[in-house]
């Protein structure tokens, strides 16, 4: 991502100052990741670990965005089986992640992306939202960029979220990006593979797109044999 590093670097670093304030003002919370509670951070999480559906073996994941780690609470709590590297722009949120999952052997966090490797899989959940005073079209191409880059180091699939175009308007606000389903669909179909998945339907002011890579055939199988094996 150095090249990307270069190219968006006042987005980065705008992006870095505010979760950075985020988390020394509300500590690792949801609210420090700037959520608004713990129960709709972990939704967020459940709609991206459904790229997951069908694994039958241990898989490894990265988590762009990080924050202070809290999915590596949820896959652990929730009996996943998994090797985890979450990359954050902030220097606080990964001194946050690491005192609190750092111990565990599985688990690796950096400030770094070139210390990041391909994984079978790569979420990124928020990274998209907050785009302060970034123009709308210059702010989609850093999100299009972006796929580009979590689509390469990601074997079988990658999953993100964005808010929605289909927000109440009232409720919309001029320092946050709201991106088109329809668009990031049709993009994704496009680009990266056939097997793609928008979740519009979770109650939340928001989109969860899950792309599967063309060449994993291990969660095709699986599901219709579930297809086949399951009582009407």
């Amino acid at each position: 991502m150095s090249s990307m590093n270069e190219q968006w670097a006042p987005i980065l670093r705008q992006t870095e100052a505010y979760y950075t304030a985020k988390v020394r003002e509300h500590g690792a919370t949801a609210r420090g990741v700037d959520w608004n509670s713990d129960e709709s951070q972990q939704l967020r999480f459940r709609q991206l670990l459904r790229l997951t559906e069908g694994a039958t073996q241990p898989f490894s994941i990265n988590d762009f965005g990080c924050g202070y780690g809290a999915l590596v609470e949820y896959l652990h709590t929730r009996g996943y089986a998994f090797s985890y590297h979450g990359f954050d722009l902030s220097p606080a949120m990964i001194k946050q992640a690491r005192t609190r999952y750092g111990h565990l052997p599985y688990c690796r966090f950096s400030t770094d992306s070139e210390a990041l490797s391909p994984a079978d899989y790569t979420v990124a959940s928020g990274i998209f939202n907050v785009r302060l005073n970034t123009a709308d079209e210059q702010w989609q191409a850093y999100l299009l960029a972006t796929l580009d880059w979590l689509a390469s180091y990601s074997r079988q699939g990658f999953a993100f979220n964005a808010l929605t175009t289909y927000s109440d308007a009232e409720r919309m606000r001029p320092d946050l990006y709201y991106a088109d389903p329809c668009f990031l669909f049709d993009y994704c179909q496009r680009r990266y593979s056939r097997w793609v998945a928008v979740l519009h339907d979770y109650g939340l002011y928001e989109f969860t797109v899950l792309i599967r890579k063309e060449g994993e055939k291990a969660w095709l199988s699986s599901s219709c044999s579930e297809r086949e094996t399951s009582p009407a």
